[in-house]
């Protein structure tokens, strides 16, 4: 060892290592192609990214009319918004994407703030999705009142912090600042400069209307009656809804012109019989503040040019870093292996690890086989949930599983692979031949992987949400992108071991343990077909249970009589064909019957999930806690056992009256894929805190009690 030591040469290690690298990452290691097709797709992305360091992409000030109000005037005060080019912010209602402004003021006392008012704003189309946004600079203003009771020439320090979406046409970041000016009591005199300024932002405002507008619904087709002057001119018109979640956003509209009406017909989400608040686009930026109420609407009358949405324009710079994207969705794969839904399948990669027994050769081509088939099932999954969004159907991630005959055939698929871990029978016996075999095990390292996405898919972890909400957004090769990214992550640690000395000299030797070790994994993969037999019968009621309990009777007899005649003492017979007939006919005839959310226990007593619940609640001053969920998600189910459905839990919201809704995505739902998909997410959990009175809370995807309970203090 010492004569080593003393051999030891700096640059020569280098040299030596960087051999070494190369060899591995160019020669043993057959990734880097798909490494290469990664670089060659960012660099030719139109999202690829510009470095943007500390620097946001929409800057935001604030400015005083006056630093000098009168006690008892009232004094404007206006935030202003610079977005960069290709990014924009959003209106007070952003309509099915991004958030509006959010201001938390810090006042002394004898200041009170007003609503904020907004300037009219324009429409944008991404991905069929409705956007009322601001891409020009622009001022939100808001009146503070000066109590009469300050003193002269006291001093206020007008603090606010403010929140908002940054987006651009494929993705968006929450930015904010804390912005403060400070006034001190005076004359409230205004130097002409500045009252200038302020009355060019107050001309982008729009103007209140003195008169109510009138509405009628008739089934999906609402008309709006807004009383207009027929001698007024009148072109490129727009309606924006200042009520929220009740029309259509991104549904055509028409607009017609009667004696003093103007009417626009759209299409609404629901029914609704109250007032319609809104914002009436006349032409280049100038806008009329309308309420309607229903009432008769007139019949007849002129077209009138619709202003219409744009769409993204091809030539807008867009300074997002993609691959920072990207990097959410391989360490979103990464943490993947951590969630309970994929530990079985973890343990099966494991086995086949073990049994490899060091050989550098065949634990590669085995990690590599499995690697491309996590990432062909993330892809071809991630495809068909784009192309089903694409045609109009409103999913989300792990869609299959609400599909009872897709559940009933992954039942069968772990039935037999807990059989074959319990040794009932062996699948490396079926099929004849050498190369059969050797087939075979290439085939099953790539068919586990297969599985593996497959059964990861109800789990959703820390920076997989923000990648796949990405993705719905971004053009189909960088949504691939995204999806392969997913599986890349996932099959990581196999590559790791298959790839890196140390962690293969960590792995123990065969032996006789194997077989145990093998028995001991069949347990959570009969756990896994247990989970599978009670969410089949969720989603298809007591006639698929039994169904599906009937194959798998006869699934287990046909294998357990395999396995007999493996060891060659029962010939099997025509089971095979009776086992396909059997799975064929169940899967053809297997009902829809999902059975109601209230056969689950429920101890915080929550209500079923909807808009308009949700914003009577937030009307009425209560906090609501507001949680996503399904019986295929397996972290949904351990943090509702662990933290949502717990005594301690119970106790605080009792305590602080907070209220709570349920949304139940086991069953597909249009309205719950709409609401998720509007808070950047394509799948379950989602956690929703919204305190009385304040704004809404993202909460982390594995909760825990103090985080609960915490919610009300």
């Amino acid at each position: 060892m010492r004569g080593a030591a003393s051999s030891f040469h700096i640059p020569g290690y280098i040299a030596g290592r960087g051999r070494a690298f190369f060899s591995f990452f160019f020669i043993e290691c057959p990734l880097w192609p798909l490494i290469a097709l990664w670089a060659l797709l960012l660099m030719g992305s139109p999202a690829q990214a510009q470095l943007q360091g500390a620097t946001q992409n929409i800057a935001a000030n604030i400015e005083a009319e006056t630093q000098a109000p009168a006690p008892g005037d009232v004094v404007t005060i206006a935030i202003i918004m610079k977005p960069k080019p290709g990014w924009h912010d959003y209106w007070l209602n952003p309509a099915d994407a991004g958030t509006p402004l959010e201001l938390e003021w810090r006042l002394p006392a004898g200041v009170t703030a007003g609503p904020v008012r907004a300037p009219v704003p324009e429409t944008l189309i991404v991905s069929g999705f409705m956007n009322h946004i601001y891409r020009a600079e622009h001022a939100f203003l808001i009146d503070l009142k000066i109590a009469a009771t300050v003193q002269p020439g006291q001093q206020l320090p007008i603090k606010v912090v403010a929140r908002w979406s940054a987006c651009s046409d494929t993705i968006c970041v929450p930015e904010g600042s804390e912005l403060s000016v400070n006034l001190a009591t005076g004359k409230g005199v205004i130097d002409s400069a500045r009252r200038s300024r302020f009355d060019v932002w107050r001309s982008a405002l729009p103007v209140p209307l003195d008169r109510q507008g009138r509405y009628a619904i008739n089934g999906k087709r609402i008309d709006i009656a807004v009383p207009y002057p027929a001698s007024a001119g009148v072109g490129d018109i727009w309606f924006f809804a200042r009520t929220e979640n009740l029309l259509r956003y991104a549904a055509p509209q028409k607009a017609r012109r009667t004696g003093d009406w103007l009417v626009i017909s759209t299409e609404v989400e629901r029914d609704f019989d109250g007032a319609i608040d809104g914002l009436l686009r006349l032409g280049a930026a100038q806008g009329l503040e309308i309420r309607a109420l229903p009432g008769v609407v007139p019949k007849g009358g002129e077209p009138v040019t619709v202003m219409g949405a744009s769409a993204p324009s091809e030539n807008l710079q867009t300074t997002i870093n993609f691959g920072l994207i990207l990097g959410f969705s391989i360490l979103g794969g990464l943490i993947l292996n951590l969630m309970p839904c994929v530990f079985p399948i973890l343990g099966l990669k494991a086995l086949a690890l073990a049994k490899s027994g060091g050989d550098v050769r065949t634990a590669r081509r085995d990690a590599l086989a499995y690697t491309s088939g996590v990432i062909a099932s993330c892809v071809a999954l991630g495809g068909l949930l784009l192309a089903l969004r694409a045609g109009g159907e409103e999913v989300g991630w792990a869609f299959q599983l609400q599909e009872p005959r897709v559940v009933l055939l992954l039942l069968l698929l772990m039935v037999a692979v807990t059989a074959n871990l319990a040794g009932l029978f062996e699948i490396g016996s079926i099929g004849t031949g050498d190369r059969l075999t050797r087939i075979g095990g290439l085939g099953g390292s790539f068919w586990t992987g297969v599985l593996a996405a497959v059964v990861a898919t109800p789990c959703t972890g820390p920076f997989m949400a923000a990648a796949l909400g990405a993705a719905l957004l971004l053009p189909a090769p960088q949504a691939l992108l995204l999806f392969s990214g997913l599986g890349f992550g996932l099959a990581l640690p196999f590559l790791a071991i298959a790839y890196v000395p140390v962690l293969q000299r960590m792995l123990p030797r065969p032996g006789s343990w194997l077989g145990t070790f093998r028995k001991i994994m069949a347990v959570p993969m009969g756990m896994t077909a247990l989970a599978l037999l009670w969410l089949l019968w969720r989603v298809s009621g007591v006639t698929g249970l039994l169904v599906a309990g009937g194959l798998v009777l006869v699934l287990a007899i046909l294998l357990f009589q395999l396995g007999k005649r493996q060891r060659g003492t029962v010939p099997v017979g025509g089971l095979i064909a009776l086992v396909v007939v059997a799975a064929i006919g169940a899967v053809t005839l297997l009902p829809n019957e999902p059975v109601a959310p209230s056969a689950q226990a429920d101890y915080l007593k929550s209500r079923p999930f909807g808009e308009a619940r949700l914003a009577q609640l937030r009307g009425a001053g209560r906090p609501v806690f507001v949680y996503f969920t399904a019986d295929w998600c397996v972290t949904c189910k351990v943090n509702e056992a662990t933290a949502i459905e717990r005594k301690a839990t119970v106790d605080a919201f009792k305590k602080a009256g907070i209220v709570t809704l349920k949304g139940d995505f086991t069953q597909p739902d249009p309205a719950i894929a709409r609401f998720l998909a509007k808070h950047g997410r394509s799948g379950v959990p989602l956690y929703l805190y919204y305190p009385a009175g304040g704004q809404p809370q993202i909460l982390p995807q594995i909760l825990t009690v103090e985080t609960l309970t915490g919610l009300g203090s």
